[in-house]
């Protein structure tokens, strides 16, 4: 079984006011292209299909393309999508029945009702069957009318939420199985500070969305989204794919490219390949005095450092940086810059609602913790 692994297209994605409708066409192209060459049975999307819950018809548009693209370059492909933070659930799920009899597969709601299940996917090959269980990003609130709160009325964490909705459903460990989800995972004995978050990423107050891995055992792979920066998490077949195309300066030098699975017998690990992905223009910083910088005039997405120490009276700077880097981003001084930018993340972190909260109450144990920042989280969820 091959399947590709995608996640956080974020269409319609604006960097510094940049719009990136073109670069993320470009970068769709290439992965038709590659889908038509590896001619995989299956497509796999892990959230985040938009960057905003309400997209533009531009961005709209450009996802149509994608997936008609997809379809006649593997038209017996599965294509499976799921809704992520970024999106609208309700609008991913819309039309979900029929677009399954087209081996279109957008699961944008968790389960809603008792009756409900995670929405699965079984596709077959000559070692037997491979279940795909195609989990949306889930919030506690989400999914509190079939799985209650806790003994103290209050919605159960991120972690318990996702583990008590996987024990829900049965789950054949003889066979293959596949998650698809779209969540904040950390592996066993990792704290969330040590995971390196990408700019580009929404972040919860006190990282209360964090899951562990140790729930994901019955999976023989697990295509992650909601992480913009390749990785692993813990086991092998616990990946994150990333974006496709770098959606911040942080992701700078960053290698995009697609995961391509394939799935052998049941106990064997399962082979990752990565299919590069080259963007239409890089991400780059470009660091130096002003005359080391206007030496590596190019046309890529472009933040420029300035590291000269006396204070440069040339008028026509902005016009001459412009002209040597016409996709420019932003310009920084090193040293004064530098320092206000440290000094303003300092006051931000004082400024903080958890750690705000946290103070004024001083001694707090670990289940008034949780139920405080479980309020902050229900509070930023209804702004």
């Amino acid at each position: 079984m091959k399947f590709f692994h995608l996640s956080d297209l974020h269409i319609g994605l604006k960097l510094m006011n940049r719009d990136l409708l073109e670069d993320q066409r470009y970068i769709f192209q290439q992965v038709t292209a590659l889908a038509e060459r590896e001619q995989p049975d299956a497509i796999v999307i892990a959230g985040d299909i938009y960057d905003k819950a309400v997209p533009s018809a531009e961005a709209v548009g450009l996802f149509d393309e994608l997936i008609v693209g997809l379809r006649m370059a593997v038209p017996k492909a599965a294509i499976m999508l799921i809704s992520g933070n970024h999106d609208s659930a309700p609008r991913v799920n819309c039309f979900r029945s029929v677009l399954c009899a087209q081996n279109l597969y957008m699961i944008g709601m968790p389960p809603q009702t008792e009756a409900d299940q995670i929405a699965q996917v079984t596709l077959e090959d000559t070692c037997g069957p491979v279940h795909f269980y195609l989990l949306p990003f889930v919030r506690p609130s989400m999914v509190k009318p079939i799985l209650g709160t806790d003994e103290n009325g209050v919605n159960f964490s991120y972690d318990e939420t996702v583990r008590r909705l996987l024990a829900r459903e049965s789950i054949n460990t003889t066979e293959r199985n596949v998650l698809v989800t779209h969540q904040f995972y950390l592996p066993a004995g990792k704290l969330a500070e040590e995971i390196e978050r990408m700019d580009s990423e929404t972040r919860t107050v006190g990282n209360i969305d964090q899951i562990r891995t140790d729930m994901l055992e019955p999976f023989d792979y697990v295509a992650m989204g909601h992480i913009h920066k390749p990785m692993q998490v813990g086991a092998k077949q616990y990946v994150y794919c990333g974006t496709p195309l770098a959606c911040s300066v942080s992701e700078a030098g960053q290698e995009k490219g697609i995961r391509m699975v394939e799935l052998k017998e049941k106990g064997a690990e399962p082979k990752i390949t990565v299919l590069p992905l080259v963007p239409l223009r890089q991400v780059r910083v470009v660091k130096g005095s002003l005359t080391e910088v206007l030496q590596q005039a190019c046309e890529d997405y472009v933040t420029i450092i300035l590291t000269d120490r006396v204070d440069l009276d040339v008028i026509d700077l902005q016009e001459r940086l412009h002209a040597a880097f016409p996709y420019l981003l932003e310009i920084r001084r090193e040293g004064l810059r530098t320092v206000s930018y440290e000094r303003q993340q300092t006051e931000e972190a004082v400024r903080n609602p958890y750690e705000l909260c946290s103070g004024f109450f001083q001694e707090l144990d670990e289940e008034e913790k949780r139920l405080l920042r479980d309020v902050l989280q229900t509070v930023q969820e209804v702004k």
